[in-house]
C-alpha cells in the first residue's frame, strides 16, 4: 500500500505541475494578435498528417531522419507500456496485461527493439553532436544552456531506455528462477543477452528490476515536467503547429489590414475610413507577433536545418533564422514572468527588437524562403523578420539608406532605379 500511495503521490503532483507549465506556455501564445488559421481543415489535417506524423520534411537529410524516426517511433510505442506501469503502479500488480498471451510477448518483444534502436540512435546523436562537431548543431546561439539541453535529453533517453531493458532482463531471470510474484511471460529479445550480467540471487534481482521500474517511471513523470522548459516541447507542439501552418504559398506576402483599409479609403471616396488608431505598425515586441509566430517560437527544435540553409549565415553575415526563433522564445518567456510577477504586464523597458534581436540581422535577411522550406515542423521566421522591417520603416523611418533610396526612387520615378519613367528604355539604343 505504500508504494502505491507513493505512486499515486507521484504521479498526481508530475501531472498537476505539467499543467501549470502548460497553462502558462498556452496563456503566453495567447498573448499574440488573432490570426485565422482555422480554414480549410482538410488540406490542414493532411499537411499534419504528412509533416509531423509522417515527418516528411525530415527526409531531406536522410541519416538523421532515420535516426530521429527511430526514435521518435521508439519512444511513442515504448510509452504504449505505460499503460501497463499506470494500472501496476496503482493497484500494485505485476504486469497485468500478461493475459493477452501471445500478443503480449509479440508487444514486449517488439518494445525491446525499439528501445535498443532508440539507445543506439541517441548515442550516435550524441557522437553527432559532441565528437564530430556537426556544424548547424555547433553555432554560437547553442552555447551553454541549448547545447547543455539538447545532450541532457539524449542521455536521459539513453537511461531510461536502459533501465527498461535492465527491467526486463531482472524480470526473466526472476521468472526463469520461479519466483513467485514473477510467472513466465513476455519475449525478451534484447535483455535476455544481459542475463548473464545479472546476480543469481533472487532477493537482489528483486531490488533491480524494482528500481529500474521505479527509475523508468519517475524518470517518465521528470521528461514530462522538464518539456516546457526544453526545446523538446516539439514532441507535443509540432502537431498543432504544422496543423495551421500558412497554407499558402510561401513567397506570398500579407498585406497589413491597417494600411490596406486606409488606401483603400483613399482610392475611394466612397469607402468609409477605417476605425480607431493602429497601436503600432509592424513588430517591437512580441505581443506585435500572432499567436502563430509565438507557437512557432515554443515549437523549434533548434535543429539549425534554416540557418544551415540561409545563404545569409553561409556568407558570414549576422543572420541566423535559429537564433530569431530562439529570442523570440526568450522574450516570451520573460514577458509571462513579468505577468506572473505583476498579474499584467509591467513596462520593462526591453523589446524583441534591440534588446534580442540586433538590427544587422533584421536587414541581412534576402527573404528568399530557405529558412521556411527546410523547417521539419513548418516554422515561419519570415515573418518576424518582415514585421519587424516594417516597424523600423514605418515607425521609425530607419531603413538602411539604401533601402531608403529605393523607396525615394519608387515614389519618384515608379521604379527602384534613379532613372526617370521617360528614360527607362535607352538602354535598348546602346
Amino acid at each position: 500500500m505504500i508504494s502505491q500511495l507513493v505512486f499515486a503521490i507521484l504521479l498526481l503532483g508530475a501531472g498537476y505541475y505539467f499543467y501549470l507549465n502548460a497553462a502558462k506556455i498556452y496563456r503566453n501564445i495567447k498573448l499574440g494578435k488573432k490570426i485565422d488559421r482555422f480554414d480549410n481543415p482538410s488540406e490542414r489535417l493532411k499537411t499534419m498528417l504528412l509533416v509531423a506524423f509522417g515527418q516528411k520534411k525530415m527526409f531531406k537529410k536522410p541519416i538523421p531522419a532515420l535516426l530521429h524516426l527511430l526514435v521518435y517511433v521508439g519512444f511513442c510505442i515504448i510509452n504504449i507500456e505505460m499503460i501497463e506501469i499506470l494500472i501496476d503502479g496503482i493497484f500494485g500488480t505485476h504486469r497485468i496485461l500478461s493475459f493477452l498471451g501471445d500478443l503480449y510477448a509479440i508487444l514486449i518483444g517488439s518494445f525491446e527493439i525499439l528501445a535498443f534502436a532508440v539507445l543506439i540512435s541517441c548515442l550516435i546523436f550524441l557522437i553527432r553532436r559532441n565528437i564530430l562537431k556537426v556544424n548547424r548543431l555547433n553555432q554560437a546561439e547553442l552555447n551553454k544552456w541549448p547545447k547543455t539541453d539538447a545532450n541532457l535529453i539524449l542521455i536521459v533517453e539513453i537511461l531510461l531506455m536502459t533501465a527498461f531493458l535492465m527491467m526486463n532482463a531482472a524480470d526473466y531471470k526472476l521468472q526463469q528462477l520461479g519466483v513467485a510474484g514473477y510467472h513466465t511471460v513476455g519475449s525478451f529479445p534484447i535483455s535476455s543477452h544481459l542475463f548473464a550480467m545479472l546476480p543469481d540471487n533472487s532477493s537482489s534481482l528483486i531490488s533491480i528490476e524494482r528500481f529500474c521500474w521505479w527509475f523508468h517511471i519517475i524518470g517518465v513523470l521528470a521528461f514530462l515536467n522538464y518539456l516546457p522548459f526544453s526545446k523538446h516541447l516539439h514532441i507535443i507542439l509540432a502537431f498543432p503547429n504544422t496543423y495551421f501552418s500558412k497554407l499558402e504559398p510561401k513567397g506570398k506576402f500579407e498585406n497589413m489590414p491597417a494600411v490596406t483599409a486606409e488606401v483603400k479609403s483613399m482610392l475611394d471616396p466612397s469607402i468609409p475610413p477605417p476605425i480607431g488608431e493602429v497601436s503600432r505598425f509592424g513588430v517591437k515586441d512580441v505581443q506585435d507577433l500572432t499567436w502563430k509566430n509565438l507557437l512557432d517560437a515554443y515549437t523549434c527544435t533548434e535543429c539549425g536545418r534554416c540557418t544551415a540553409a540561409c545563404p545569409a549565415n553561409i556568407t558570414g553575415k549576422l543572420l541566423s533564422p535559429r537564433k530569431i526563433m530562439m529570442d523570440t522564445r526568450s522574450r516570451l518567456d520573460e514577458v509571462g514572468k513579468n505577468i506572473d510577477a505583476n498579474k499584467s504586464f509591467i513596462d520593462d523597458s526591453k523589446t524583441l527588437l534591440d534588446t534580442y534581436i540586433r538590427r544587422e540581422e533584421i536587414w541581412a535577411c534576402t527573404s528568399c524562403n530557405a529558412c521556411v522550406e527546410q523547417c521539419p515542423v513548418n516554422i515561419n521566421p519570415l515573418e518576424i523578420i518582415m514585421g519587424i522591417r516594417q516597424y523600423i520603416v514605418m515607425e521609425e523611418s530607419q531603413a538602411p539608406s539604401t533601402i531608403n533610396n529605393m523607396l525615394s526612387n519608387l515614389e519618384n520615378n515608379g521604379a527602384p532605379w534613379k532613372y526617370a519613367q521617360a528614360d527607362r528604355a535607352n538602354w535598348s539604343q546602346q
